[in-house]
Order: structure tokens, then sequence, then C-alpha cells
């Protein structure tokens, strides 16, 4: 069973959202993480970046397969997570947390809205 914390938004792609004020946390959920195994490689985007939601920004590499991370919402990136560089296991470990991709200044608050809540996206995973 996956760990969805409610105070996040979830991305039909497997991201999550944390917002605060302008500004939106963005990484991949805990069954995102269950689904790739091992995580071993993290590439983020460059800080001062623009991207749309939907947006193909980061990728993860796993034992397994590499898989795109897509922004769940448009703006500026402002901030990376370079631990998760140096240490791609934190995503395994702590995915909605220390395990976070990148800091986006949000360009448009509204597409929030379409983001899934923790009930929604509890259903989509078959929670």
């Amino acid at each position: 069973m996956s760990n969805i914390p409610s105070d996040l938004k979830y991305a039909k792609s497997h991201e999550w959202v944390r917002v605060s004020g302008d500004t939106a946390t963005v990484g991949i959920t805990d069954h995102a993480q269950h689904e790739l195994t091992d995580i071993v490689f993290v590439e983020l985007p460059a800080v001062g970046r623009q991207v749309k939601a939907g947006e193909a920004c980061a990728v993860v590499e796993s034992v397994k397969t590499a898989s795109d991370i897509y922004s769940p919402v448009s703006g500026e990136i402002t901030a990376v997570n370079s631990a998760v560089v140096d240490n791609p296991a934190l995503v395994n470990t702590a995915p909605d947390s220390d395990g976070w991709f990148y800091k986006i200044k949000l360009s448009n608050p509204a597409e929030l809205n379409a983001l899934l809540s923790p009930e929604d996206y509890k259903k989509q995973i078959g929670g």
C-alpha cells in the first residue's frame, strides 16, 4: 500500500506537488518509486528553466528502466535538490519529503485545480 500524504496534489503521471505561496515543490510519488524499484540516477532540470505543465523536465533511472518526469505545473525552476543527484536512493526512501526533485515558481496557479486530490490519486492507483 502506497503512502499518499494528504497535503499534496497529484498528477496522473505520478508526480506530486506541495504548494507554499507561489512556489511548488515537485517529486514522484511513493507508488511511482515502488514501481521503478531501486533508483540509481536522477537528472534534474536547470535552475531558471521555464517549463510548461506536462513537459518532460527530469529523468530517473532505476535498475530496470529510465523514466521521464513531467512537470505537473508551469513556471520557472527556482531550485533543485542536489541531494537526490548525489544519493538517488533518497527517492526510494523518502519520495514525498527529502527525495523531492525541484521547486517551481508558479506562472499559472489555476493549473493546480487540474491535479488530483489524494483521494482521487488513491483511486487511480487502485488503493
